[in-house]
């Protein structure tokens, strides 16, 4: 017997073992308990930790998944084989096509061909599929592939099914191969664990129970039944809690563990046992049915695809994305984009930048929407069937909210865009900008004060004075949220920027040198703006005097700068001008996450978050 490790949570390395946690099962074998060394010591922990487990308790393993306890007299063996009859009961009569999604053990596989179905089973994992093949013998119908990676003739399979494989997949894979792989009428059989609610500000690893739902309808699938099988499936916690307990210096023995990695261990199941009680987290069994084969197809963008957002990028806003700038905004794992193709063409895309921000103090990850476009050709459609609410909707539930990689979501569409996200339930605004202007000053200098050039020749020098001006605006903003400017942020943001040139200086006290705030300034015909300025709030009429010297000597016409309206008073002691700019700021109204109530008025926002120029 062996469990997929969903019970996993931060308090254990949560990365290493969800790449392997599935797919790297042990086989059916029935060895002596007191057998030495275990043959599960070499697998990631803490999957070594329960097959071991396992087979000092049962003396043998077999299954890969949960079992489901229609009563407590039954044993998890015969939960076990209750769960996969159940999902069988599902399949439609032999012979038909199936392709198995994770083949854990290969024993569904073996019954699958013993019933007379067509089967071919796919894993990630060289050594997964050598066991399988000298268990099942070497004609066993497996290949070592994940499913993104998998490519066969379309429609080659009547049936695509995932025994707690699904979670480990990203949901727009997972629907997007099914819609290629299946005929009509083809069916998609998924029997897992999954999120039911997120209502904490905490990244987990399941995929939200709806919004499966949701994305399937997206794709064109028809939801034929859905099963809430979370209280069958929930003893199977208990019992890998108990058996951990009972032959724990068996485990730690032989797997050369040390106490402290069962005990992070067990609070951890113990956390991810409160979460089905609490009703966070479940287990279900869907069925869906392909019916139709949508218009338009929604896909992550992957990096080889980048040529097609460029060409699309110069069509709707008439100048070019370099690979240099796309490099720099989307490079990073943490960037995320979306795009929707028609007939292999990319006619829409929605992109998201990662920010680390301060909420109400707190750090967090927001994501900053940009690149919204979608092709002239098929903006007509505005409802939720057209392009733009397909992908909007996707990336929210999947990446915005409790739960989710970014806690909340920004951007600065402009008044059009704002006016259909708001109609289609998207989007609620939670702020707008407003604009200062002030005339240049002479170019006398300050006498209490000194300006110094920030770049990378003073990186120390620079790294110490940044953090602490950064330090003492943080301090300042407990009550808002912002994102984070420290020196790692003026280096990519403003030094590291591929086009673009700022004048980024210091202002510091003349005698005792310090740090008084930081100045991200630009030039250009309207002007010299103020981008961004890093510095306790108390100091921004200081920087905005020494911002105007700047100007007169560069012979600039005046200093601007843009701030959020809810920030305005800040600015408006040192004079000038102030006029409302059309420019809205945007939250997530569509999944579940901080209400849009909760952030209004409360972003700190200046060119320099908009601006990718």
């Amino acid at each position: 017997i062996t469990i997929s490790l969903p019970i996993m949570t931060k308090t254990v390395n949560h990365n290493l073992a969800q790449s392997t946690r599935h797919y790297r099962q042990t086989g059916r074998v029935a060895l002596s308990a007191t057998a030495s060394p275990s043959p599960f010591k070499d697998l990631t922990f803490p999957f070594n930790v329960y097959a071991h487990a396992l087979l000092l308790q049962e003396g043998k393993a077999t299954y890969p998944h949960y079992g489901l306890f229609p009563n407590n007299q039954v044993s998890l063996q015969t939960a076990q084989q209750f769960s996969t009859d159940l999902l069988m009961a599902r399949l439609p009569p032999p012979p038909c096509r199936i392709l198995e999604v994770g083949v854990g053990l290969g024993t569904t596989l073996s019954l699958l061909n013993q019933r007379g179905y067509d089967v071919h089973g796919i894993i990630p994992d060289a050594q997964q599929i050598a066991y399988i093949q000298k268990d099942l013998g070497s004609g066993a119908s497996v290949s070592c592939h994940s499913l993104q990676d998998f490519k066969v003739q379309p429609e080659s399979f009547d049936v695509v099914l995932l025994q707690e494989s699904a979670q480990y997949i990203e949901p727009l894979v997972i629907f997007n191969k099914a819609l290629d792989l299946l005929p009509l009428s083809g069916d998609l059989v998924i029997i897992d664990e999954f999120a039911l609610k997120y209502d904490e500000a905490e990244i987990e690893g399941l995929h939200l129970l709806d919004d499966m739902a949701a994305l399937a309808e997206r794709f064109g699938f028809e939801l034929v039944e859905r099963m809430d099988l979370s209280t069958l499936a929930a003893p199977t916690l208990d019992y890998l809690l108990h058996i951990t307990a009972t032959h724990r210096q068996r485990l730690i023995k032989d797997l050369t563990l040390t106490d402290e990695q069962l005990t992070r261990l067990d609070e951890s199941n113990r956390s991810y046992h409160k979460k089905y009680a609490s009703g966070h987290y479940g287990y279900a069994l869907l069925h869906f049915r392909k019916k139709t084969v949508p218009k338009w197809r929604l896909q992550i963008l992957a990096k080889n695809q980048a040529p097609e957002m460029f060409g699309l990028f110069k069509k709707t806003f008439h100048h070019d994305m370099t690979p240099a700038m796309w490099q720099w905004k989307y490079g990073s794992n943490s960037a995320r984009e979306i795009g929707i193709w028609r007939d292999n063409q990319l006619i829409a895309h929605y992109g998201g930048v990662s920010r680390k921000i301060l909420f109400f103090g707190q750090p967090q990850t927001a994501v900053q929407i940009g690149d919204v476009m979608v092709d002239t050709r098929e903006r007509g459609t505005l409802t939720r069937k057209g392009p733009f609410f397909l992908m909007a909707a996707t990336f929210l539930e999947r990446y915005i909210g409790y739960g989710k990689p970014y806690l909340i979501g920004f951007g600065f569409p402009n008044e059009r865009a704002m006016k259909v996200a708001e109609r289609l339930g998207l989007y609620a605004e939670v702020g707008h900008m407003t604009e200062f202007s002030w005339n240049t000053r002479t170019r006398f200098p300050l006498w209490g004060t000194r300006l110094n050039l920030i770049d990378r020749e003073q990186a120390d020098f620079a790294a110490t004075a940044a953090d602490q001006c950064w330090q003492h605006m943080a301090a300042d903003l407990q009550t808002a949220i912002i994102g984070v400017r420290d020196w790692q942020y003026l280096l990519n943001r403003y030094l590291d920027h591929p086009n673009q040139q700022y004048q980024i200086m210091l202002v510091r006290n003349r005698f005792s040198k310090y740090a008084r705030g930081i100045l991200v300034l630009r030039y250009d015909p309207e002007g010299c703006e103020i981008v961004d300025l890093i510095a306790p709030l108390a100091e921004i009429p200081l920087l905005i005097t020494h911002a105007r010297r700047l100007a007169g000597i560069h012979g600039a016409r005046r200093v601007f700068c843009r701030i959020t309206a809810n920030f305005a008073g800040y600015f408006s002691v040192a004079g000038g001008t102030q006029q409302t700019v059309n420019i809205h700021i945007p939250a997530n109204a569509w999944s579940n996450g901080p209400s849009p109530e909760i952030l209004k008025d409360h972003w700190w926002l200046m060119s320099g978050d908009k601006d990718f120029r």
